[in-house]
């Protein structure tokens, strides 16, 4: 066995501890099927989100941790629930009335209120898969509607025909609360309408296993026979989970905690179909920034789209491998925390021995191809640079960084350039309209005059760590107990925030002259108007 896979046997990394999991299954034999399978499930009744994006992410880095403690294949694949019926007209999209014309129907028939695709269900499955893709996913996007048309449910379907009390006695006990009316009526099965197209919750009335039919009656009282196979009927979707399950051999796949028990159920049907259930793995939610769930037909939180305005995808997977089982708030504040994060990680990654780099989260974003971070300037530092300077592009940014690190340029630094743009963008966005700026009090002022007049006398450089001690000095000499209230008055007057960078690599970044300059003004209340 390889040092690498030594090691990845023992790392207590996350993705590592899944994949252990997953490999015990096989300990005995390999999978008849060839491979190992891991699922990821998307809803497509509302626009793809970050929480979507997560839940690939985090099953890759499993797939990838899996890979390198064993040699059986895998395969990954994102499976889309577009033949649901569209319950009700999400809040952010166009056409809604247009949209509420064709509830009930499959999502992969109701009409594209953004009116680019042949229906609602392929335009938010495109969008997902434009998503993936531009990340480098490798993996099968499979569609609901495609599988039950295509027939390749229709064997498991049929098992949940012939065995179909037994999945009553499962999913009957668990319809309590707002679904206790349905205990009468329920059925696993749900027809699609010959008749209008639409996803039917009517109760099953007779079952012919033989036949492989069941009849139901239409809302005109109609009585209906319908084949369980060909697309003709769909199952609820708790059935459904564990139903795609045992038809596919899924052996891995992760789920919100609000599904805790639906995946339970699933699971139960899973057996009762025959069938092993997969390892599974719940994650906490993502919260919007009033602490609430994110959701698709709300579009609360943030998109991916909006992420990828303002940081390098790296960030959003860097973000997603953070503590899985903590609830984490997803929304604009949390980008340059990631960023430099993210980097900081990168740096410290060609000097760690095996073990740390495996539990390193670079290492479960990129693989043994670990790139070099090029951010010579942290984000965080480069949006208080864009606040200062005024910055409308990353130009102006560029002639304080090449003073700072001559060397670098757009064409040797393309991660710092990029990031530059982006913290231009974040500035104008998020940061400056919460700004508030204040005078100072009279210690405050008779600090700042005397830093002042410490950089104006300067000749030692632009050495961060040099000039930070300069500006400890200052503070401690004026008494500010504890130290932290004199850098909150520096971020507080100066940039108008209540926190900010090591003080004196911002000073190395802007210069000694734009510092003084700008202590100048904030004593004079020209940066408080």
């Amino acid at each position: 066995m390889s040092d690498l896979r030594d090691a990845a046997m023992r790392s207590k990394a996350w993705p590592f501890e899944e994949a252990r999991r997953v490999l015990k299954r096989y300990e005995k034999a390999a999978p008849e099927k060839g491979y190992v399978l891991f699922e990821t499930g998307y809803g497509p009744s509302g626009l793809p989100h970050i929480g979507t994006f997560g839940e690939v992410q985090r099953t890759t880095m499993v797939r990838r941790a899996f890979e390198i403690l064993s040699d059986i294949p895998t395969k990954l694949i994102c499976f889309s629930d577009d033949m649901d019926g569209l319950r009700k007209v999400p809040t952010n999209v166009p056409n809604q009335e247009m949209v509420a014309e064709d509830l009930h129907l499959p999502l992969t028939q109701v009409r594209d209120p953004f009116e680019t695709h042949d229906s609602f269900g392929a335009h938010n499955n495109a969008r997902l898969r434009a998503f993936l893709d531009s990340f480098g996913f490798e993996y099968e996007f499979a569609s609901s509607t495609d599988y039950y048309r295509e027939g390749r449910f229709d064997s498991a379907l049929m098992t949940v025909l012939e065995r179909f009390d037994k999945i009553m006695e499962i999913m009957l006990p668990s319809l309590g609360g707002v679904e206790a009316e349905r205990v009468n009526t329920y059925s696993p099965f749900l027809p699609v309408s010959p008749k209008t197209g639409k996803v039917l919750q009517v109760p099953t009335l007779e079952r012919n296993v033989e036949k492989g039919t069941i009849v139901y009656e239409e809302p005109d009282g109609e009585r209906v026979e319908l084949p369980v196979t060909g697309g003709n009927v769909k199952l609820q979707w708790k059935p459904d989970w564990g139903m795609r399950w045992a038809a596919l051999g899924v052996d891995y796949e992760m789920y919100g905690k609000d599904l805790i028990p639906s995946a339970e159920l699933s699971s139960k049907i899973c057996k009762a179909l025959g069938t092993k259930a997969p390892e599974l793995y719940n994650y906490e939610l993502f919260l919007d920034d009033k602490g609430t769930k994110i959701s698709k037909s709300k579009g609360n939180g943030l998109s991916m789209d909006e992420w990828l305005t303002y940081a390098a995808p790296e960030s959003l997977s860097y973000f997603m491998y953070q503590k899985p089982k903590t609830a984490k708030r997803l929304h604009f504040d949390v980008i340059p925390k990631a960023v430099d994060e993210y980097h900081q990680q990168l740096r410290a990654y060609p000097d760690q021995d095996l073990d740390k780099q495996l539990a390193n989260p670079v290492f479960h974003i990129h693989g043994q191809d670990v790139p070099q971070s090029d951010m010579v300037v942290p984000f965080a530092m480069l949006l208080n640079l864009a606040a200062v300077s005024g910055a409308e592009s990353k130009d102006r940014l560029w002639g304080f960084i090449q003073r700072y690190a001559p060397d670098a340029s757009a064409e040797t630094h393309p991660g710092l350039d990029a990031a530059a743009a982006f913290a231009v963008r974040y500035f104008h966005d998020f940061v400056a309209p919460e700004r508030t700026f204040r005078a100072p009090d009279a210690k405050e002022s008779a600090a700042m005059e005397d830093l002042a007049a410490r950089l104006k006398a300067w000749d030692g450089g632009l050495d961060p760590e040099a000039l930070q001690s300069v500006v400890f000095a200052v503070g401690k000499e004026h008494g500010f107990e504890p130290l932290r209230d004199w850098f909150k008055a520096l971020y507080e007057v100066l940039l108008g925030a209540s926190q900010g960078p090591r003080f004196g690599g911002f000073i190395a970044l802007y210069g000694i002259d734009e510092t003084v300059a700008l202590i100048e003004k904030g004593l004079a209340g020209e940066l408080a108007v």
